[in-house]
């Protein structure tokens, strides 16, 4: 995970990212969306503890380590081991102050035990440009690659061609309805069934161009189905719910948490969260007597999510549907 492409594609890219060795040396196309706004949320200091649990290469982890210089900390998170050693070229200047390691966020209690607590935790959400560039990740729908859209390359399970090749009608669009939000799910997914078998990207894209039509504006017509593919592969959803408990757990007293998304479906889970953990009683509004026993853990920072500036999306398009949310760990009592 690192930063998404948008509604799961990458309607964003105005023009080609370059394509050496396959697409897989986009070291210089990492640009961190929301950059000022990360470093401001998560007060970053010198001598400071931080998590980037989706580090991609290491733009925003980059910045991080340089506003916290001298003695500042950070570990750097990511599943996809390229982007691990991206990042870690990206990083080296910094020596022992950066750690990076391989594994999902799912499990950020235990990789970042060490690290805890921390002065601040980053979500950084979805797909890198790297990954997007690397043509054999199946990632892109513009670029002529295998179905395959796992966020680890290495992991065993479904990839994108067993599910538009083995899933029924009916499967198929419930997962593009509920993960892509795609008004077109069940045309999409009968046109798919009736194309069988699909083996690459550009087939799966032109499939659903003739279901539904051309491009509408900047959205290519098959963004939704490629995001909803992306997320059902790799259960970024879940993981995600999995996670932000965890991220709490992690920080100190006045810590704080910030979260960039880039499509509605993530941002709500975050929204919700935030909502929750900032309430000291979750109990339904039937309930006369609270029973619950929650307590607030944290003090919501953004009412709204930040977006970015027309002079960022102009620099860097992809930075188009990002919205990012903070919040701050309370102390105990407050």
């Amino acid at each position: 995970m690192g930063e998404p492409g948008h509604l799961g594609g990458e309607a964003g890219h105005k023009r080609p990212l370059p394509e050496q060795d396959g697409g897989r040396d986009a070291d210089a196309v990492h640009i961190p969306v929301l950059l000022q706004a990360t470093l401001s949320f998560l007060q970053v200091r010198s001598g400071g503890t931080y998590i980037d649990a989706t580090v991609g290469g290491g733009g925003h982890a980059e910045a991080i380590l340089a506003a916290s210089a001298p003695d500042g900390r950070l570990l750097g998170l990511d599943l996809d081991p390229h982007a691990l050693e991206v990042a870690g070229r990206r990083l080296a200047r910094f020596g022992g102050r950066v750690t990076l390691r391989r594994g999902s966020f799912a499990r950020l209690t235990a990789l970042a035990a060490d690290f805890a607590p921390a002065d601040g935790v980053l979500f950084d959400l979805g797909l890198s440009s790297l990954q997007l560039a690397d043509s054999s990740r199946g990632f892109s729908f513009s670029r002529e690659g295998p179905l395959d859209m796992r966020l680890d390359p290495d992991a065993g399970g479904p990839t994108a061609a067993d599910l538009v090749n083995d899933l029924s009608v009916e499967e198929l669009a419930q997962i593009l309805y509920r993960y892509g939000e795609e008004r077109q799910a069940r045309r999409i997914a009968e046109a798919i069934a009736a194309a069988r078998p699909l083996e690459t990207t550009a087939q799966l894209a032109a499939v659903v161009e003739r279901a539904v039509g051309g491009r509408r504006g900047r959205i290519h017509p098959a963004t939704r189905t490629f995001q909803a593919l992306r997320i059902a592969v790799n259960d970024e959803l879940s993981v995600l719910q999995v996670a932000l408990p965890q991220a709490v757990d992690l920080l100190r007293p006045g810590g704080r948490l910030v979260v960039i998304s880039f499509h509605s479906l993530e941002d709500r889970i975050v929204k919700r969260f935030f909502r929750q953990e900032s309430r000291d009683c979750i109990c339904p509004p039937e309930v006369p007597v609270c029973i619950c026993d929650h307590r607030a853990r944290l003090r919501v920072l953004t009412r709204k999510p930040v977006r970015p500036e027309p002079d960022e999306v102009s620099r860097n398009p992809r930075a188009r549907s990002a919205r990012l949310r903070a919040a701050e760990r309370l102390t105990e009592g407050e």
